[in-house]
């Protein structure tokens, strides 16, 4: 018997709007992931997922793949192996180096601009407490964020205190990575 609490759907079990945004998914990274595969069971909230995730990882104010490590650190303080292994692959093929991903637990002592610092800094703080983001350190985030960059890295720390949990909630296995995939 599985650990996931919930049956993950295949193409061939779901309604033609969720196949579509499995063949977009499938066409981006090669697999489907798990989490998807979940959420399939509700189809306006599989739509809701995808149509959150576009804007909120991909190019905007801030670089894709700094929006990826945040989401890793966020998903190392939660501990979901999950969403760590799905951002480490996703900071990877945005062309995130090796030496940057493997720093993010450290990232105060890693190869990161001052900036970079403090927007992990700012997850952590999310992470803590929303409260936490207080005046005092708001001041230093709009010193060096633009608003714009402002929203969308406390979006990104905010959702990935939600994904984290949503799939270790449900015990939704970690994708595997096929080899054909990760060599890319």
């Amino acid at each position: 018997m599985s650990d996931h609490r919930i049956p993950m759907l295949e193409r061939d079990q779901v309604p033609p709007e969720i196949q579509a945004i499995y063949d977009a998914v499938f066409e981006a990274r090669g697999f489907i992931p798990n989490m998807h595969k979940t959420v399939a069971n509700v189809p306006p909230l599989a739509q809701g997922f995808v149509a959150l995730l576009k804007p909120l990882m991909g190019e905007g104010a801030l670089p894709a793949g700094y929006k990826e490590l945040i989401a890793v650190r966020v998903a190392s303080l939660i501990h979901c192996d999950y969403c760590m292994s799905s951002h480490i692959f996703l900071a990877a093929k945005q062309g995130i180096p090796q030496a940057q991903i493997d720093a993010v637990n450290d990232y105060e002592h890693g190869p990161f601009t001052e900036k970079e610092k403090l927007g992990f800094r700012c997850a952590d703080r999310i992470h803590e407490s929303a409260y936490a983001l207080d005046d005092v350190f708001y001041a230093k985030l709009n010193q060096s964020f633009s608003d714009q960059e402002i929203i969308e890295l406390i979006a990104v720390a905010a959702a990935f205190e939600f994904f984290p949990r949503f799939v270790t909630a449900l015990r939704i296995p970690v994708t595997p990575i096929p080899e054909s995939v990760a060599a890319k």
